[in-house]
């Protein structure tokens, strides 16, 4: 009997001490605050939900209106923005360049913002619709210039003085083109006109006169002819 009480004495879990009892209480606790702050969180997201659909309805009843510029949030806040914008129907960006300063902006549908109009918030600038319909009509217009300019035959340039005058001193009263045309021969350094050097005879004449020059040149260096 003794045996068998000893060996299920044994068997049995052994009483927390003081220490292990503490540790659990503090587990416990920490549990029970991480508990309490998820469900905080979770009801502050649900709140702020709901504030924003509020938000975003009077926003949609209100004819006045076509954009709206919400103030800085964090991440968490900026998607439920989206997720309610988009249930709604509606569309939204979110601009800034860091987190402590990014922003969502709405718009309705029939208002949605131009490229030009997104590209101006993304560099921290106010909209103005009249300057840049402005813009935009500056920028037609240029086009329009540019492409009247490309089919737009060249201009014909008339000189307001004849430049044969103005270096009469180098050229003379005679164009080069005519002096050319009437040049006469200058025996001091070898000038001889066009007309001078053209070969008029004809092939016959000419294959005559170099045979004629070929039996002279035999004639004069044949020895026999000189001996005799």
């Amino acid at each position: 009997m003794a045996d068998l009480l000893g060996s299920i004495l044994s068997s049995m879990e052994r009483p927390p001490q003081v220490g292990d009892q503490e540790s659990r209480r503090k587990a416990k606790e920490q549990a029970a605050r991480l508990k309490k702050m998820q469900e905080h969180e979770k009801r502050k997201k649900v709140e702020f939900r709901k504030r924003m659909e509020q938000e975003v309805s009077q926003f949609i009843q209100d004819s006045s209106q076509t954009r709206r510029k919400f103030e800085s949030m964090g991440k968490i806040e900026r998607s439920i923005v989206h997720d309610v914008v988009e249930v709604a129907g509606l569309t939204s960006f979110s601009f800034g360049d860091d987190e402590e300063t990014r922003y969502v902006m709405i718009f309705k549908k029939e208002f949605a913002p131009s490229d030009e109009e997104l590209e101006a918030y993304r560099r921290g600038e106010e909209w103005d619709p009249s300057k840049a319909e402005e813009k935009k009509k500056l920028k037609e217009l240029a086009l329009r210039e540019a492409q009247a300019d490309a089919l737009r035959p060249p201009a014909r340039v008339s000189p307001t003085s004849d430049y044969k005058d103005k270096y009469s001193h180098l050229i003379g009263k005679v164009a080069a083109k005519d002096a050319a045309h009437t040049l006469q021969a200058n025996k001091a350094y070898g000038c001889v006109p066009v007309a001078n050097k053209r070969d008029t005879r004809s092939i016959e004449e000419a294959m005559n006169e170099i045979r004629a020059k070929k039996r002279l040149k035999n004639e004069d260096g044949d020895p026999a002819s000189v001996s005799s």
